[in-house]
């Protein structure tokens, strides 16, 4: 392809996702790595970043900027063992900032890693048997899979679903383990790759796996949307959508948000070969040349969703079925105590845009490393930032219990609104390098008036999602709010409205690039409308749409 994008040159001669990472790392004279390496290293689960604070003044100084690497980990369902979470805390305080950030994609990252650092990083992760491959980059993304093991009796089925999709689409080079880890290369030759040859896919690739009636993983932004159809307590198949993503970029109407569409119903036996074969349509079809254009979303639109499904079905030889029903009922997670059919305990906890630390009202960082040392609970993240500490013993849940209460961890999950309790954000400023806008930072305080609002408005009993990303590529799925605030410029955001509180519906640009007096404004009338017109349990979302405040 003549006209293909610089990064697929990039993809092709990097033997192997090598490229000169190892001499890059090596440079002593810079914090950064040279240009292609940038875009090599996300594929080992790394981005590098500096601090935009501290941009000018490092300018008017003629000094570098400070550059680091953001590590993320690849962590199929959000899962880690008691002994995995205390050498993450360990490691986060030894080599980054020592916060540990969940994402909105069940795993967690750690930034202001120093390049001096990356390695002994990735060698203690690998010791715990734990790493960051394909965790950024064109391939398969971290594969979500419903959180909250109360679910249903199949949760775990669905689970070690999701961990064998990640390990059948994880690439074939062994370059991480050389680069990083320090294992020997065996030979010059660049290893064979049956799904991703040398060029991998065109773009980024995520799957999600939702069990009805939960859908907290918000299946349909999804490239690849399965959702678990259970037929008298057992595991029959998936309904299968494709074509989910959220990135848009401001000022091309050619890019969209887009929710998955709907192919059919498939055997549980043919979950891996399905999803493999959508993965390499997506390869032989994907846009290759404008990286806007590039996600499946686009692919799924080029060619039309019959053709794009009938191509499957040829590669596969397995013909979707009718989808079976379901329903989702919710997406929020469940906070607090819960037990499952196994008769183990699960403390979901609130962590607030999903930055575990100690401050000086919660010791998130604290409590959960007790627990780890005393080997009580495993950790489950869920997709809404938050984190589960589960798979608790009847013995010991008045200990862990304790220790919750003891660091504050209790008191600021229950004291939370509701509206707090749904709102997630992005990383954005400051260290992201397409961020607009805050994210992070700033959406606490914004709820802090959000939520006199709603108590102004008595719907403190109303669950209401908030998101907000710093920039329209969408990480916290903004588009699937039924508020939504996307960056346009310091300080400044669109206001979206009018999804559905299930994620079935995506919303619409209400009001374009508002400062804080203005976005409190608007909610201020919209949610006094809501208060005084809704229908009995409408949700925000439908009332928008209902009285055609958004079409």
């Amino acid at each position: 392809m003549s006209n293909e994008s610089p990064l697929e040159k990039i993809k092709k001669n990097s033997k192997g996702l090598r490229g000169t990472l190892v001499e890059s790392l090596n440079d002593e004279y810079t914090g950064a790595i040279r240009e292609d390496d940038q875009a090599l290293v996300k594929f080992h689960g790394m981005y590098l970043q500096d601090d935009r604070d501290r941009r000018e003044q490092r300018a008017e100084k003629k000094l570098d900027r400070l550059w680091s690497f953001m590590l993320r980990l690849r962590l199929p369902g959000g899962f880690l063992t008691a002994e995995q979470w205390e050498s993450l805390h360990h490691i986060a305080g030894k080599y980054s900032t020592g916060i540990i950030k969940i994402t909105t994609r069940q795993t967690v990252q750690l930034h202001g890693i120093l390049k001096q650092n990356t390695k002994p990083t990735h060698k203690e992760f690998n010791l715990m048997k734990l790493d960051s491959i394909a965790a950024c980059g064109d391939v398969n993304r971290n594969v979500l899979a419903t959180a909250h093991p109360k679910a249903s009796p199949v949760h775990q089925e669905v689970f070690e679903a999701a961990d064998k999709l990640s390990a059948l689409l994880k690439p074939k080079t062994r370059a991480y383990y050389e680069i990083f880890v320090g294992e020997e290369k065996i030979s010059e030759k660049v290893e064979e790759d049956p799904l991703y040859h040398d060029s991998y896919l065109p773009r980024k690739f995520k799957i999600a796996l939702a069990i009805p009636p939960y859908n907290d993983v918000d299946v349909f932004t999804n490239d690849v949307a399965l959702i678990a159809i259970v037929k008298n307590k057992k595991l029959i198949g998936y309904n299968v959508a494709a074509g989910g993503g959220m990135g848009t970029t401001h000022g091309n109407s050619a890019t969209y948000p887009r929710l998955a569409s709907m192919l059919g119903y498939i055997d549980k036996k043919d979950l891996d070969k399905v999803v493999y074969e959508i993965a390499t349509t997506q390869r032989d079809f994907g846009n290759r040349e404008d990286r806007k254009l590039s996600r499946l979303k686009y692919t799924v639109d080029r060619l039309g969703l019959n053709v794009f499904k009938a191509e499957v079905e040829k590669r596969t030889g397995i013909t979707f079925q009718p989808a079976k029903p379901y329903k989702f009922t919710h997406r929020i997670d469940d906070f607090g105590w819960a037990k499952n059919h196994e008769n183990k305990w699960y403390y979901t906890a609130f962590v607030e845009t999903g930055r575990v630390y100690d401050g000086d009202n919660v010791s998130f960082k604290q409590a959960f490393l007790e627990i780890a040392e005393a080997r009580k609970a495993n950790f489950r993240f869920t997709a809404n930032q938050n984190i589960i500490i589960s798979d608790v013993e009847g013995k010991d849940k008045a200990w862990v219990d304790e220790i919750l209460t003891k660091y504050g961890v209790v008191k600021a999950t229950e004291n939370a609104s509701l509206i707090r309790k749904e709102s997630i954000a992005c990383v954005a400023l400051n260290t992201c390098p397409l961020a607009l806008a805050e994210g992070q930072r700033y959406l606490p305080s914004l709820i802090d008036k959000v939520d006199t609002l709603i108590n102004k408005h008595q719907l403190n009993n109303q669950n209401i999602s908030i998101r907000m990303t710093g920039c329209p590529n969408g990480c916290a799925r903004p588009y699937a709010a039924e508020i939504g605030f996307v960056g346009t410029a310091s300080g400044h955001y669109n206001l979206m409205l009018g999804a559905d509180s299930i994620g079935e519906r995506l919303n619409k640009i209400y009001k374009e690039s508002l400062d804080e007096e203005s976005i409190l404004s608007e909610l201020d009338n919209l949610l006094g409308s809501y208060a005084s017109q809704k229908n009995a349990q409408e949700s925000f979302g439908d009332f928008v749409v209902r009285k055609g405040i958004v079409n």
